[in-house]
């Protein structure tokens, strides 16, 4: 097993913020950073000894990023194959490309699932409208349709009803290829982020209950007020797929919890916006952890040190004219931290930031941060 201590060079393929707060979480541990991306000054740049802005097609520039780097991880799945394949010729790169291949299509993540027997939605292949019509024949309605490549916050799906138009519905995704899931009625959202050495050292941190709007992440709340035994399952459900796909790294499971127990939804081969919660609020943070998984370093312990609750800040609150919003709701509050990303432009449904708020249990952690979030509405 090859392991990277303190002092190598980590190569980041990917400039936004989950970069960059793995970056900030293995400075602490003495690492140098390089990060590859192909618009220059995001808020992983911002902290990086190196940026190299090149497309991920550019196989000239992703060598020589590789050169520069003694081990490589991503901050975001969707790597072309030919840009990996060009990176492990020069070092290890981790996650690896199996794991990238598997998570970054639908169709391949919902097959993974199904044939290997873990709980996910009934979904169909959609190549053509003729398929669109034979799916919902059989799985019924309401359903959802979801571009196979390329889908996240909400992106690329669509919720297809009794009466929709289903050829005017296929229209509009341009013949790509599709998946048509089941709707399902589930009780509520969770996701569980599982750390992976290549040794096969797992170690899995506290379930989240996520509340999302318009399709995105608004919050998370830990403890999530699961059952032990709820809680023990979705564990045991991430450490299994961390096993079974070999991950080396972090892995969140996103999961619906339903009359019958857990789902399967989404995997994520990286750090999650629903773990940023453990920044403040565990022993290890999810980005250290990542940084130790992927250079071989023993695991830290994930435990939680307090009830939590994480909201996203989204460019939907930054005023019009552009000015900057009011931070003193967040940062009057003791129990508050204000995390930004330091991105320039805001704009609705871009992820500028975040905060969290610690209290003695979760009901008084979720109450005073949405009364935070109220106020920064308010301006």
């Amino acid at each position: 097993m090859s392991t990277y201590g303190p002092g190598s060079t980590i190569g980041i393929l990917g400039g936004g913020q989950l970069g960059r707060m793995s970056i900030l979480a293995g400075r602490r541990l003495g690492y140098r950073f390089v990060v590859m991306d192909p618009v220059p000054g995001g808020p992983a740049s911002m902290v990086a000894d190196e940026e190299i802005n090149a497309s991920y097609k550019d196989l000239e520039a992703v060598r020589r990023f590789a050169e520069r780097v003694d081990v490589v991880t991503l901050e975001f799945e969707n790597i072309p194959a030919d840009t990996v394949s060009e990176i492990e010729t020069v070092c290890p790169v981790r996650p690896g490309w199996e794991v990238l291949h598997t998570c970054q299509n639908r169709l391949r993540e919902k097959t993974f699932l199904r044939d290997n027997d873990f709980p996910c939605v009934p979904f169909a292949v959609i190549r053509s409208l003729e398929d669109l019509r034979d799916a919902v024949e059989e799985i019924g309605l309401p359903a959802v349709l979801k571009t196979a490549d390329f889908g996240y916050d909400g992106k690329g799906q669509v919720k297809i009803n009794e009466g929709d138009d289903l050829e005017m519905i296929w229209n509009g995704f341009s013949g790509s290829t599709a998946i048509l899931e089941k709707w399902i009625q589930f009780i509520g959202e969770y996701s569980v982020i599982c750390a992976r050495r290549p040794d096969g050292e797992t170690a899995v941190f506290p379930p989240s209950f996520n509340v999302h709007r318009n399709h995105i992440l608004h919050s998370s709340q830990v403890p999530s007020g699961l059952s032990p035994e709820l809680e023990n399952a979705a564990r045991s459900l991430a450490l299994d797929i961390a096993a079974e796909l070999e991950v080396i790294g972090l892995i969140a499971v996103e999961l619906f919890l339903t009359a019958s127990g857990w789902m399967v939804n989404e995997m994520a081969p990286r750090p999650h916006n629903s773990g940023h919660y453990s920044f403040d609020a565990c022993l290890t943070s999810q980005f250290e952890q990542h940084i130790r998984a992927v250079c071989g370093l023993p695991l830290g312990d994930p435990k939680l040190l307090s009830p939590v609750v994480m909201v996203n800040l989204l460019g939907d609150l930054w005023h019009e004219d552009g000015k900057r919003l009011n931070w003193s709701a967040v940062l009057k509050n003791p129990n508050a931290k204000l995390h930004l990303y330091g991105k320039q432009n805001a704009r609705p449904g871009r992820k500028m930031g975040h905060y969290c708020v610690l209290a003695d249990s979760e009901e008084a952690a979720e109450s005073e941060a949405e009364a935070i979030f109220a106020k920064l509405k308010q301006g």
